[in-house]
């Protein structure tokens, strides 16, 4: 398939209803940190970009929203695709996006780099999409704060090694700082800002 072609295809067969589905999905994600979610709608995004890292996309993405792509997604068919379907301009500068998108295998910038909102208006930041292997069977680590009863926890594979360091960084910000989904194939779990994340005893 030419890039032309690729850039045109794989977005939603019905668009309002699968985007309607999908923000429900993101925003229960959002209420119950660490909860894996499937996505079901059948969107096809150019490689490297995961089925539920593309859906996100079509679902928050538009001509008002600036996106980041990391290097590999930015070299590919991805940015003719999220033009063609959600008319998202690109942008170079972390600070501008709102929505950041990195392929598996990418080493993370500093979260510091992104937009992390101001006092009075937290949530003008940037929310992270960032694929991974594979969302459990990795090193668990356990979620507390608010959506989560007591504790929960998430185990994906893939996480970079500076994860953890960032996140820490990142909630020392509250209420400002960016939130995460993390996607894998056609799964993820969201991150809210709020939510504090430790490694488990072995």
């Amino acid at each position: 398939m030419g890039l032309k072609t690729e850039a045109l295809t794989g977005g939603f067969a019905e668009p309002v209803f699968h985007a309607q589905s999908v923000f429900k999905m993101l925003m229960d994600g959002m209420a119950r940190p660490g909860t894996i979610q499937t996505v079901q709608p059948d969107v096809a995004p150019p490689a490297p970009l995961g089925i539920a890292a593309g859906t996100i996309a079509l679902t928050l993405c538009d001509h008002d929203t600036p996106v980041w792509l990391s290097q590999g997604l930015a070299k590919s068919a991805v940015p003719e695709w999220l033009g063609f379907h959600t008319g998202a301009p690109l942008t170079s500068e972390k600070a501008e996006a709102r929505f950041a998108f990195t392929e598996a295998g990418t080493a993370l910038s500093s979260f510091g780099l992104f937009a992390s909102g101001t006092q009075e208006y937290p949530d003008r930041s940037t929310t992270l999409i960032i694929e991974l292997a594979e969302l459990e069977g990795g090193r668990r680590l356990a979620l507390m704060g608010p959506g989560i009863q007591s504790v929960t926890e998430m185990a994906p594979i893939g996480l970079p090694e500076t994860f953890m360091r960032l996140w820490t960084e990142n909630r020392a910000l509250f209420p400002r700082g960016v939130d995460i989904a993390l996607t894998a194939g056609k799964r993820f779990l969201c991150l809210p800002r709020t939510t504090k994340i430790t490694a488990t005893e072995i």
